[in-house]
């Protein structure tokens, strides 16, 4: 059997990314959906104002070089069967979700046949993207609202279904800048996931099949709970603290990476810390 070499990508941001200057990650988006060949989709179920969001992006898109970009706007789960929007997607290289509110994005797209049209685009290799909402909705299970700044509970964080592109963890977005720890442990405990990503505004984690690269100003903040030895999740009330022990902490900064798969960090020379190199790593 013959092992495809198709890569699935991601570009998870955190949300508020540089749109004016020199808009490094939404660069790197176009330039993986094709540089100046790129067919952009930009979804904007998650926005209210649909088209005020979607032509800033168009703006930024086109001024870096994408050859075609277009807004598909579901305000209905009657409009995700539009045929135009699924020959969009069928041509498109690149799919970017905006911002907005999460929950909007999995009530009007989730299991209709444009949610179908993209999961096989992105089998097939196209780049899929999205910022704040729309990074919220690419785990399996995501966090659909909770609270900030606040220590552990069960009641902080309240779950539902994601879209499913990267299965198995949990992910938060404007992470730093609004204390949000505390919930992303609270959607971590409740879960069946192991993996835990904060990532900060203005900051992507760009996964490649199983590893991610981080890139921008701020930081992506890995929990992993594979190896916690005791968490009080079944002893105590909703409104009680939360108590884990043997969680680990990543802080992984712009150029750093981390493998799914070993659930090691990886420095950015390509090389993990006990010195040796990563595995499908290059250093550049």
């Amino acid at each position: 059997m013959v092992e495809s070499t198709t890569k699935r990508q991601l570009v998870i941001i955190g949300g508020a990314e540089d749109k004016e200057n020199d808009s490094q990650i939404l660069r790197e988006f176009v330039r993986r959906a094709g540089g100046t060949k790129a067919n952009i989709v930009i979804m904007t179920a998650a926005t209210e104002l649909p088209r005020e969001v979607g032509e800033n992006y168009i703006r930024v898109f086109e001024r870096l070089g994408a050859e075609n970009v277009r807004i598909i706007d579901t305000e209905t789960r009657e409009d995700a069967t539009s045929s135009t929007a699924l020959e969009a997607i069928q041509k498109a290289t690149g799919v970017f979700f905006t911002g907005g509110d999460q929950a909007r994005i999995t009530s009007i797209l989730k299991d209709t046949e444009i949610d179908t049209a993209i999961h096989k685009r992105f089998s097939e290799g196209i780049v899929v993207a999205g910022t704040s909402a729309g990074a919220a909705v690419m785990p399996d299970k995501m966090i659909v609202e909770g609270d900030s700044q606040t220590n552990p509970r069960i009641e902080v964080v309240e779950m539902g279904p994601g879209l499913g592109f990267l299965p198995g963890v949990v992910i938060d977005q404007h992470f730093s800048q609004r204390g949000r720890l505390g919930r992303l442990i609270s959607a971590l405990l409740q879960e069946p996931a192991v993996l835990g990503f904060g990532i900060d505004e203005n900051t992507a984690m760009v996964v490649t099949d199983n590893q991610i690269e981080v890139i921008g100003e701020g930081v992506v903040t890995i929990v992993d709970e594979s190896e916690a030895t005791y968490n009080n999740l079944g002893e105590i009330l909703k409104d009680e603290p939360l108590a884990i022990f043997g969680s680990k902490l990543h802080i992984l900064p712009n150029g750093y990476k981390f493998d799914l798969k070993t659930r090691q960090p990886i420095l950015n020379n390509g090389t993990v810390p006990d010195g040796s190199v990563a595995v499908g790593s290059t250093n550049t």
